[in-house]
């Protein structure tokens, strides 16, 4: 036994090792809880998914919700088991924690406003998760809805992470279904209704062919008269997140149709005027 200046090493050095040792054990502990834990929520939220009363979007926010609260109490159960490692009183912290909020009150006014916004969001069922949606001028896709923070991922892949409170609208192109909407110009000199009924013959093998189109598409007439052309507007209700594909493809088909027709699709034609000496020449195109 070491006994320096009345200092007795050994036991400080044995006391340290097994604290050192203890501190080791609980992170490795937390580790293994936190891993069990998002496990059982896991299995637990894809029993939930199978049920029919509940959608799978709904599903995935509460299991991200369940699992942010729990990774805040085991975080709090860690800071107490190390609070009273060191011989801390857990409950003078949360006394002290008490009076530095009430010190703080004002600073954490936007905390609570992210929480009971959040809280509301989930309750009211405004976004799930895999919902699109548009908040504050961000379009994209959820995430995850937190306590107090929403992810939405824009579609050039930028996550975007939005405090609950700066959420004042909520604009969801999720529920029900979508609309598909293509506009088609044709020359003046065409034929209007030989062009709507080529179009709407073409519009017809799409919906055939394409299980996700649920009305639809229909030609719904003259929707404006351009600089250069007759525009002609096309519309079908889709699934949810398929209406940009079902555009994509009735521009091709009726691209396709229209061609085979031998009805023009008009671009702008410009006049330029060249001076020489002899006096302006003019060309067309």
């Amino acid at each position: 036994m070491f006994d320096i200046g009345n200092i007795n090493w050994e036991g400080l050095l044995i006391s340290s090792g097994i604290t050192i040792l203890k501190i080791i054990g609980i992170f490795i502990a937390f580790a293994i809880a936190k891993a069990i834990g998002n496990k059982i929520i896991d299995r637990a939220f894809t029993k939930l998914k199978e049920k029919e009363d509940i959608t799978k979007g709904r599903a995935l926010t509460l299991q991200r919700l369940a699992e942010n609260i729990f990774s805040y109490t085991l975080i709090f159960i860690l800071v107490a088991t190390l609070f009273s490692i060191f011989g801390l009183s857990v409950a003078s912290l949360i006394a002290g924690a008490g009076i530095v909020g009430l010190a703080i009150g004002f600073g954490a006014q936007g905390l609570v406003s992210d929480v009971v916004t959040g809280f509301f969001l989930l309750l009211e069922k405004q976004i799930d998760v895999n919902d699109y949606v548009t908040i504050g001028g961000i379009d994209g896709i959820v995430e995850s809805v937190g306590l107090r923070t929403t992810q939405i991922r824009s579609f050039d892949g930028t996550l975007n992470f939005i405090p609950n409170r700066d959420i004042t609208s909520v604009s969801n192109h999720s529920r029900g279904n979508m609309r598909a909407l293509v506009d088609i110009g044709i020359a003046y000199d065409e034929n209007i209704d030989q062009a709507i009924a080529v179009i709407q013959a073409a519009c017809d093998r799409v919906a055939s062919e394409n299980p996700v189109i649920t009305d639809g598409p229909n030609v719904i007439g003259v929707q404006s008269l351009g600089a250069s052309d007759v525009v002609l507007r096309v519309i079908a209700k889709t699934e949810n997140g398929e209406q940009w594909a079902v555009e994509r493809e009735l521009r091709k088909v009726i691209k396709a149709a229209l061609d085979a027709n031998g009805i023009e699709i008009p671009f702008p034609h410009q006049v330029t005027i060249h001076k020489s000496g002899e006096g302006p020449e003019k060309s067309f195109g």
